[in-house]
């Protein structure tokens, strides 16, 4: 029988100096990537309590610095650039939130001759469809979660029918968020001549180079470069009311116009940096109808070090006069966002912050019960929706300027994945999210400063959650 006292002794030491070794090699790292201190020091205080468990959960969940891809992503950007018309390129004509987007984008204002909000998965599918049906050169399809459901199978079957006929059909997906879809499934689409790519595949290799965060969030469908789908809904009977009563509520945008070759160019650019290869024809850029609205694309991903959405959505917000609106399904704002929307409160405005009662992340959900107390104190009026899952990601500012799109009001889609948004500036578009937005607030409960506390028990989770809101 081993005596453990008589080698505990000896042993000690060597396992305080690999603790201590560990844990220098570690913070040195963490803080080398400069990141908010909140979030630098919540890691390494993990890391030194948890050993070997919080090593793990940084290595899947930790913030991953991708210089390797940032240096593929600018190298897409390049080589598409190589091909693109001359018009589309950087602008000098901007306001300044516009100039703030196109600085930190590249991606400059633009207009758009329709913009169509779309309420809702049925309405979606079924102007998407059409679109699709119309297709004489080319569709491009991007996605973060396409099921092998009743509703994918049926964009499948459009897509797979149009590239028999000739027309050229790409599609991007998510490898995470798209997972479930087997061969067997997407069969029909490549036996029709479709090429099919994936952001960010699990290989072997993918417990060396964990990939759980940097997930392509984007939806965009471009065709034939002169209509483009973007916004919250994924291609899910999850988000498809005419087949599923709970499906969630959300928002997406049908746009026509130069707005169109923007979308276009994000989708090449992502495209290279998957495959590998640019695309470069002509066909891909049709001269676009002249249009009154004004359009900005704004991509945004961890291969930029500026945040793009998260510096419009908070310079908008301080910039606004007497509204600002925002609908998310998860809120999870840091220091900025949080400042921004208070101090228009304070200012006077009317402030609403749109949530869901019943999220699909119950994290998620506890950590932003955690901020309702201080914004209600400025004066934030907070709302939460009572009848399903609440999916929209939108942001209405004054009566004449709006965003709407892919991107969460939290930490990973201002940091950690691949978003993308459109700012739009038109009073009609603003008028019909305030129409649409104020359908929601019917179905919504008020949440009041005045409201009995829930029980000790969820207080304490929700700051608990909190307490992980910067690893969230």
């Amino acid at each position: 029988m081993i005596d453990a006292g008589a080698w505990w002794p000896e042993l000690k030491p060597w396992l305080v100096g690999t603790w201590a070794l560990y844990i220098v090699v570690l913070a040195g790292w963490i803080v080398l990537q400069k990141r908010e201190p909140i979030a630098t020091l919540s890691w390494l205080l993990s890391l030194a309590l948890l050993p070997v468990v919080g090593l793990v959960i940084y290595h899947f969940l930790g913030p991953q610095r991708i210089v390797r891809q940032r240096r593929r992503r600018h190298l897409s950007r390049d080589r598409i650039g190589e091909a693109l018309p001359p018009d589309l390129h950087a602008s000098d004509d901007a306001a300044t939130v516009a100039r703030l987007a196109q600085q930190a984008t590249g991606f400059a204002p633009c207009s758009a001759s329709d913009a169509r909000l779309l309420v809702g998965g049925a309405a979606t599918f079924d102007a998407l469809l059409e679109a699709i049906a119309g297709a004489t050169h080319h569709v491009h399809v991007e996605y973060y979660i396409f099921e092998p459901d009743h509703t994918g199978t049926l964009v499948r079957d459009a897509l797979a029918a149009r590239a028999r006929d000739g027309v050229r059909v790409r599609v991007l997906l998510d490898a995470l968020g798209s997972s479930r879809l087997r061969r067997g499934f997407l069969a029909p689409l490549l036996e029709a001549g479709a090429e099919v790519a994936w952001f960010h595949p699990a290989r072997l290799r993918w417990l060396w180079r964990p990939r759980i965060n940097l997930r392509n969030h984007r939806k965009i469908v471009v065709v034939d470069g002169a209509i483009a789908f973007t916004g919250g809904i994924n291609v899910t009977d999850e988000e498809n009311e005419a087949v599923n009563p709970r499906a969630y509520h959300d928002l997406h945008l049908r746009l026509e116009g130069a707005i169109v070759r923007w979308l276009q160019l994000a989708f090449l650019e992502d495209w290279h940096y998957a495959t590998g290869t640019a695309l470069r024809d002509a066909r891909l850029w049709p001269e676009p109808p002249p249009g009154r609205l004004v359009a900005q694309a704004l991509p945004a991903g961890p291969d930029s070090p500026w945040e793009p959405i998260h510096r419009v959505k908070v310079e908008a917000i301080h910039q606004a006069n007497h509204r600002v609106w925002l609908v998310t399904p998860y809120f999870v704002p840091g220091e900025a966002a949080r400042m921004a929307l208070t101090s228009a409160a304070l200012r006077g405005l009317d402030v609403r912050v749109v949530l869901p009662a019943r999220s699909d992340s119950l994290l998620v959900s506890a950590a932003a019960r955690s901020y309702y107390d201080e914004l209600l104190a400025a004066g934030v009026r907070v709302f939460e929706y009572q009848p399903r899952m609440l999916h929209t990601k939108a942001l209405l500012v004054d009566d004449d300027s709006c965003i709407i799109g892919s991107a969460n009001f939290d930490h990973r889609s201002f940091r950690l994945n691949f978003e993308l948004s459109v700012a739009l500036h038109d009073a009609g578009v603003a008028r019909g999210l305030q129409d649409e937005i104020g359908q929601t607030l019917h179905q919504c409960r008020e949440v009041k400063g005045d409201d009995p506390p829930g029980p000790a028990w969820r207080r304490l989770g929700d700051a608990c959650a909190r307490l992980l809101s910067p690893l969230l």
